[in-house]
């Protein structure tokens, strides 16, 4: 990745009380996987990998994670991870690199964490649960050597219950156009919206939702296009409960357009210093914007009428043009 300096200098010292957890939270298919892969190349971040999460049985706390997966070359683009076919993001997630982890969140911290019908929040955490939680994050922390554990997640952000349990929680949340978003969950095979919006992983649309399905005579691309709409505004709920200083959203438009400045803001705000062994990592990766509207192609000319009629106003609140 070549370009100008970031904004924040890299010299900047690290930002104090940067914490222990830190997570990359968005709908899914908006870039968090990018954020994600990118950050961890910073060496005082830790973070779960795809083979502690699928080899959960062997009771790995990622010892050598950081390591291998700074040694090792980004797999082939990486950083183009929201182009890539599924079967490659499927292969990708058994390796040593940052993964969701819901399998082992679901059986060493909560049942039910990777798939709640609605997000998670500070008074769904238990004393069970908080001790769990914390037992998580400082013993791959300590194996690790790292600083700040990095936490992949999407879906519900689920930040208030993290936050109940860690407070100095930062999160760094990755929105992306939604027409986008959309026309890529159509393209999944792990998305379940064709089972009708009662049947989901995402738990019943608000009524106000469910009726502008109802309306559109039930297409699937306004369905998906109401699910990005649902979990942008839990994540806007969200962030309004969170302290200031704790919340940063980061537009994936943004990131493609000018990537040294946004990662040199993630970094800073997770009180990271910009680092010559972080620069060495970054400059292995190759950054491609040329899919940021590919949605035009992918979808119907009524489907995206369609679907921009629904997300009209959050698209423009959020500075995407709608036409």
């Amino acid at each position: 990745m070549s370009g100008p300096a970031p904004t924040t200098p890299p010299s900047a010292a690290a930002l104090p009380g940067a914490p222990r957890l830190a997570v990359v939270t968005g709908t899914g298919r908006s870039g968090t996987t990018l954020v994600t892969e990118v950050v961890a190349r910073h060496p005082a971040t830790g973070f779960v990998s795809g083979v502690d999460d699928k080899l959960w049985r062997l009771g790995s706390r990622g010892r050598w994670n950081s390591r291998l997966y700074r040694a090792g070359a980004p797999r082939p683009s990486s950083m183009r991870a929201l182009s890539e076919a599924t079967a490659l993001l499927e292969r990708g997630r058994m390796g040593v690199r940052p993964s969701e982890a819901y399998a082992l969140f679901d059986r060493h911290v909560m049942p039910g964490f990777s798939a709640p019908c609605r997000d998670l929040l500070a008074e769904d955490l238990t004393p069970h649960v908080r001790r769990r939680l914390v037992a998580f994050v400082e013993e791959r922390r300590r194996a690790q050597g790292a600083e700040v554990l990095l936490q992949h997640l999407t879906g519900w952000p689920r930040t208030g219950l993290l936050r109940e349990a860690l407070p100095e929680l930062r999160t760094v949340n990755v929105v992306r156009d939604g027409r986008a978003v959309a026309s890529s969950w159509l393209q999944m095979g792990w998305w379940d919206g064709r089972r009708g919006p009662d049947r989901w992983i995402y738990g019943p649309l608000p009524p106000e939702l469910h009726e502008a399905w109802d309306r559109s005579g039930r297409d699937f691309a306004v369905l998906a296009a109401l699910g990005w709409r649902m979990l942008l505004d839990a994540a806007e709920r969200a962030r309004a409960l969170t302290p200031p200083g704790q919340w940063l959203d980061v537009r994936y438009e943004d990131l493609l357009a000018d990537p040294r400045a946004v990662v040199g803001e993630v970094l800073h705000f997770l009180g990271l210093p910009w680092t010559p062994a972080f620069e060495a990592g970054l400059q292995r990766h190759r950054l491609e914007g040329g899919r940021r509207e590919a949605f035009r192609d992918e979808l119907t000319a009524a489907q995206l009428a369609a679907v921009e009629q629904v997300l009209a106003e959050p698209l423009a609140r959020w500075g995407y043009a709608v036409g």
